[in-house]
């Protein structure tokens, strides 16, 4: 597939936008338009609706992205940055992928990837677009918005006769081909407009952005604005770089934010501008702009140039953007405001969004573009919320910056919690299975669930109240919801795409309300099924929740099923060890009770008889279900304390004195025991991991409750020795990553001490193999055992067969156990209130933060839509086509796309949709370059030319030919319903 887009011409880009939204109700896939209010903000001689926009980049290439930024809001347009090396020749230099947009956003492009004529030509079609929809669509005043040209990067190229021609054509485009062509394609679409049409002005753009290359001297930088402003009649902004900021400034903000990893140094913040040079160039051009009557100001800022460490892109170098680049815009703005006490105009771009717009707006400092929010989930319908939020501030012309404002605003953005860093890494979002070719919508938080919970469908239940429906819906895969309610590890939340846009659904907390809410009607409903005599029975050892989980299944099918407990009562770990303060009794006996009602036949204070003895008393089926409560061993001379038996002891009201705790390990158990420790009445406790939190194996959520609990962190050890009151310890060293992707670490030679009189050890809990080996039967190295075991009729799960495994591993294992018993697996049943509606989902669709009443309110509904790919698509090349069924599927459109990469991030596949969904082709040369394995080309008549599953053939869609029917259905879809794409 060729990188290179084809700029669609402009009767066909107004068909496609016309004949979308009649038939569709969208524009260019956004569903919800923005229609502008009376207010009003003065610029350059214009006005403006709403005071942002896109920023010059990605968004602001093709008309069509202009056209969306405009339907959902935009008003003020940074159009991407022209040069003189252009089309061909500058994507060349462009690496693909070329954008990652993850949290932060980095990319390695730069400036229009079309030519320079073709780039003009781009921004008049979106100019004229614009125009003509806010008339015929009532989205505001025609003349309310501004399109802001940016130019680089050496005055030589914009005085050149490509960029001169350029800035000529679009401070009046009367004389030019495209703009005539524009006119006489809008009075022969809109014949009723005509009057209108003809008050179309040709002068799309008066001001201009300066962008500079890093190391420009600052006398070029001068001659380009002086040279805009004086020869071009221009209102100028310039770009500077967060390097005016300083090394030391930039790493210290950056790494107390916790973007320490950010790589760096300091070559080009010595090459690029000075701020003892910055300043009087800035005065100088502030006057030369007074003395022609123009404005003059500063776009703050240009992006980050960082290294490429982790191979984030295939470049050497990369240009950082979004959140981590507002503390350090912020930062720039403070400083100029005080330097020219706010009298200096400030544009502003650097991690604005949502959540922050509003307070730059309010220290009167705008317009305000952005790049990096448009990028991720919601895409271009962000705007409207954020044009939303703005109408309900003040709109006032500039008199100057507020400086005390934004200093306060500069230092409130280093904690601010939408762009602080999390304590760890992000987890893995995308699931490991690849993108199908058709129906891809699914939800990631059920694929990132180990027993695969109808999540989506339960959350929606409990949105219309329907608890006991959701507890329903829960059970049939999950029979433990107190517990997986209050203790689940919940990685479904680490899959949520609500992640890409402000936090996780609380899928976990909402569960535990169904749970809460609808036990009781639950238990009614729940009906002991009458008993299979075919001669299956089944023995469970071991009460914890992976044993109760097999026995409720079983059970469930009516098959009889005995569960052994050597305590006195069900739990496992989860009753005996885990501390009463993340979960009490109470809740595990509402699941225990769901087991008694089926029927489950519950020995405890009973040690379950050996293998034999059981199958002789005609067990078919054991599943060995037990925990692991064996303690690792820390080779340490002192005192020192197995993790298990310490927290076990404890609750059985066993309290040895304690004095200051050292607890070595970085799991959740190890949090567990630091935090009881204090509550123990401990000096002092300490968590000491030989690596950093950052790569500590504890969930995030648990990390955070033990820092807010008071416990410390000793890093970067390893103990040697509890002695006379103290743990010895080795500095440790971060080495490479290895393996898990974890750092490694390497020891030194410096020896560390903490005040320590207890050593508790939380690493490597193991189950004890003796009832395995006793019983005949093979554990691995590792000293676990199979599924299947080698004794035959015995099965294992959940901690003996994983090691120390979640609650929700363990019902995944039960669920594989009970398929064996019964020969098949369950099949669910979803009631039809939980799909969540379509009109529903589009109406969250872009929303950030809203004032949800509960979760449901917060779910996008992946699995009824998802369209990630067709959100974050800055060209819109991948495109929503509803089947006559009903049914959505993604047809990638080739021409439009520029290869950048952004839907492989955001698609919840471990895939990337440009390249793997099927493909609509414009000419042979494109069909023929491109790698892509499925896809089609409309040929002449009723033909395509289809290649699907590595092979190349001619269908003939009007007789009979080799296509799939699926695939047959959605070629004619495209080509009878969506005939705006064909050209």
């Amino acid at each position: 597939m060729s990188e290179l887009m084809m700029p669609i011409p402009f009767r066909e880009l107004m068909g496609h936008m016309t004949s979308e939204y009649q038939t569709q109700g969208t524009c260019f896939g956004i569903h919800r338009p923005f229609v502008a209010g009376v207010k009003k903000l003065p610029i350059f001689g214009e006005t403006i609706e709403t005071p942002f926009g896109p920023a010059a980049g990605p968004n602001t290439q093709l008309a069509q992205n202009i056209i969306a930024s405009y339907f959902t809001g935009a008003r003020f347009f940074e159009l991407k940055t022209v040069q003189k090396m252009d089309g061909a020749d500058l994507a060349a230099c462009i690496n693909r992928p070329c954008i990652v947009a993850e949290d932060e956003c980095y990319n390695c492009e730069w400036s229009t990837e079309l030519y320079v004529t073709q780039a003009f030509e781009e921004y008049v079609k979106g100019w004229c677009a614009c125009k003509m929809m806010a008339k015929v669509y009532g989205l505001g005043d025609p003349n309310g918005f501004v399109f802001n040209m940016s130019v680089g990067y050496d005055l030589e190229g914009i005085k050149g006769e490509k960029i001169d021609t350029f800035l000529n054509g679009m401070i009046d485009a009367s004389e030019t081909p495209i703009f005539q062509e524009c006119i006489a394609v809008l009075k022969d679409m809109f014949p009723q407009e005509s009057a209108f049409i003809d008050t179309i002005t040709p002068k799309v753009s008066g001001s201009v952005t300066v962008s500079t290359l890093h190391g420009c001297p600052p006398d070029e930088i001068e001659r380009i604005a002086s040279y805009l402003l004086s020869e071009k009649g221009l209102h100028t902004f310039v770009k500077c770089n967060p390097t005016i900021l300083g090394y030391e400034t930039a790493r210290s903000v950056l790494d107390g934010m916790g973007y320490d990893y950010i790589a760096f140094d300091d070559h080009h913040f010595n090459e690029d501008l000075q701020w003892c040079d910055a300043v009087p160039m800035f005065h100088r051009l502030q006057a030369l702009a007074d003395s022609n009557a123009l404005e003059f100001g500063l776009k703050l800022s240009n992006t980050f140039p960082v290294d490429v460490k982790a191979g984030e892109l295939p470049s050497e170098e990369m240009y950082m953007a979004g959140k981590s680049l507002y503390p350090l815009t912020t930062t720039m703005a403070a400083r100029f405001a005080r330097e020219f006490e706010g009298k200096l105009r400030l544009s502003y771009a650097g991690g604005a969004d949502f959540f922050n717009i509003d307070k730059i707006f309010a220290c009167n400092i705008w317009p305000i573009t952005m790049a990096t929010t448009e990028l991720k989930p919601g895409g271009y319908q962000r705007f409207s919320q954020i044009g939303d939020k703005l109408d309900t501030m003040e709109f006032k012309p500039f008199t100057g910056v507020h400086v005390t404002a934004i200093e306060a605003l500069c230092l409130a953005a280093r904690t601010d919690e939408y762009h602080v860093k999390d304590i760890k890494p992000l987890s893995n979002r995308k699931l490991t299975s690849k993108v199908p070719l058709l129906d891809c919508y699914t939800a990631p938080c059920k694929g990132g669930c180990p027993i695969g919970q109808d999540i989506p469908e339960y959350i929606e239940l409990c949105r219309k109240g329907l608890y006991v429906e959701a507890l329903e819906v829960i059970a049939e895969k999950n029979p433990l919801p107190f517990i997986t309610g209050t203790i689940c590890a919940h990685h479904c939340m680490d899959k949520c795409t609500r992640n890409f846009y402000d936090n996780s659904v609380q899928i976990r907390e909402t569960k535990l309300v169904a749970a809460e809410r609808g036990f009781d009607g639950y238990m009614v409903n729940l009906v002991q099924p009458k008993s299979i005599s075919d001669g299956r029975k089944v023995a469970v050892i071991g009460g914890g929740p992976t044993g109760m989980a097999a026995s409720y299944f079983v059970a469930r099918a009516g098959i009889p099923v005995t569960l052994f407990e050597q305590e006195a009562t069900l739990g496992g770990i989860v009753r005996h060890v885990i501390p009463d303060f993340r979960i009490g009794a109470e809740a595990i006996e509402k699941d225990v009770s769901a087991l008694k009602k089926l029927g489950v036949d519950i020995r405890t204070n009973t040690v379950a008889p050996a293998i034999t003895d059981l199958k002789a008393q005609g067990y078919s089926h054991i599943f060995m279900a037990v925990g692991a409560w064996k303690a690792g061993k820390l080779d340490i001379a002192g005192n020192v304390l197995p993790v298990i038996q310490w927290l076990k002891g404890l609750k059985q009201g066993i309290n040895p004195e304690l004095g200051h705790v050292a607890v070595v390990g970085g799991g959740n158990t190890a949090m567990d025991a630091a935090r009881v420790a204090l509550r123990f009445g401990a000096k002092s406790s300490t968590l000491v991991y030989r690596r950093t939190k950052k790569y500590m194996p504890a969930d995030v959520e648990e990390l955070e409750l033990a820092i807010a609990d008071g416990v410390q962190f000793l890093e970067l050890v390893s103990p040697v020795a509890q002695e006379n009151g103290q743990l010895l310890c080795k500095k440790m060293a971060l080495g490479e990553v290895d393996a898990s992707g974890r750092r490694s670490v390497v020891e030194t030679d410096e020896i560390v001490s903490i005040p320590c009189d207890t050593v508790i050890s939380a690493v490597g809990e193991k189950v004890d193999d003796a009832v395995f080996t006793a019983n005949g039967i093979a554990m691995d190295k590792r000293g676990r055992a199979e599924f299947k075991c080698n004794v035959d009729g015995v099965y294992a799960g959940g901690d003996a067969m994983r090691g120390p495994a979640t609650v929700v591993e363990g019902i995944a294992d039960a669920t594989w156990f009970a398929a064996a018993v019964i020969g098949s697996m369950y099949e669910t049943k979803i009631p039809a209130a939980a799909v969540t509606s379509k009109e529903d989902i589009f109406s969250k669709k872009g929303v950030l933060a809203s004032s949800a009443k509960c979760e449901g309110d917060r779910c996008l509904a992946c699995n009824v839509v998802c369209q990630n790919c067709v959100d974050v698509c800055p060209n819109r090349a991948n495109v929503a086509i509803e089947l006559p069924d009903g049914r959505t599927q993604i047809l990638h459109v080739d021409r439009m796309c520029n290869e950048c990469g952004n839907c492989a991030i955001f698609c919840p596949y471990a895939s990337s949709p440009y390249r793997d969904k099927f493909t609509l082709f414009m000419t042979m040369d494109g069909f023929e370059e491109s790698t892509n394995n499925q896809g089609f080309l409309p040929l002449d008549g009723n033909k395509v030319l289809v290649r699907l599953d590595g092979k190349v053939f001619e269908a003939d869609l009007r007789g009979n030919n080799d296509l799939p029917k699926d695939i047959e259905v959605f070629i004619l879809t495209v080509m009878n319903r969506y005939g705006y794409l064909l050209g």
